[in-house]
């Protein structure tokens, strides 16, 4: 199977409509749903008006540490000599580990400015934004970038970025696993966690071993390759920094204990 999806929905002159940035979109309305639903349960504590708010930092945070990380860490070499690119996230480049960075930083402020915990304003960030991985991946393979490694299963696919072999199509396989199994289990746990910060422990520790796992069938960046004799990638390496991460947070959380009210 070729796949061959076009990545414009439509144009208006020179304004094109992508699919990709439809994701983020569609990502981002139903983290708003969902934290509304957090709110009227008790977990997020927020007037519902100020949920808006909260994605408007959120989605500026998340793009610029995408970014950063993606041009500054992943592919400055290809950046420093097309500076002109910097800023163009519709061709592609964004930095998933970034992205959180940058989120983190977006709940900080935001839980500053409004009085809120900061460990709740984490929780509330990743139950309600996990799902957004899986609209991402999606978009990731409408624009078939981000394949997998040469592979002669069944479902293989050929994408025209990558040659003419067959691939793993390894987008699908982290929607599902980064976006959809992890989302799963933290909406499974919100109502059964009693302290703020286990939940965003719980995401950091599943996100770093899912995506650790799914980077063996997905082709490393032409740029960075493999590290450590030719077994790891950069992919695997950030995600074993945020696994110790996700360590080191549930053992802070416990001891904060921040208890989560009775109606969450």
């Amino acid at each position: 199977m070729i796949v061959r999806l076009d990545p414009v929905i439509f144009s208006l002159g020179p304004l094109q409509i992508r699919w990709y940035g439809m994701m983020y979109v569609l990502g981002f309305i139903i983290s708003g749903y969902l934290m509304r639903k957090l709110v009227d349960e008790g977990f997020f504590h927020v007037v519902k008006e100020k949920v808006d708010s909260f994605i408007t930092h959120s989605i500026i945070g998340m793009f610029l540490g995408a970014r950063f990380f993606y041009v500054f860490v992943y592919n400055w070499d290809y950046y420093s000599q097309n500076l002109s690119e910097l800023l163009a996230v519709w061709k592609g480049g964004l930095s998933y580990h970034g992205a959180i960075i940058g989120l983190v930083c977006g709940a900080y402020i935001f839980a500053k400015n409004n009085k809120i915990p900061f460990l709740q304003m984490l929780d509330v960030t990743c139950v309600a934004g996990s799902q957004g991985v899986f609209w991402g991946r999606i978009g990731n393979f409408i624009n078939g970038e981000l394949y997998g490694r040469v592979s002669e299963v069944p479902w293989a696919m050929i994408f025209p970025q990558g040659g003419p072999y067959p691939r793993h199509p390894s987008q699908l396989y982290e929607a599902v696993l980064e976006g959809m199994v992890l989302f799963l289990v933290l909406w499974f746990l919100r109502k059964r966690v009693k302290v703020y910060g286990v939940l965003t422990s719980i995401y950091f520790i599943g996100y770093g071993s899912l995506r650790f796992l799914a980077e063996y069938f997905r082709e490393p960046d032409n740029q960075l390759g493999y590290y450590f004799g030719g077994t790891t990638t950069m992919g695997q390496i950030l995600c074993i920094l945020m696994g110790l991460v996700g360590v080191c947070g549930l053992f802070y959380s416990l001891k904060k204990n921040e208890q989560i009210p009775a109606k969450a």
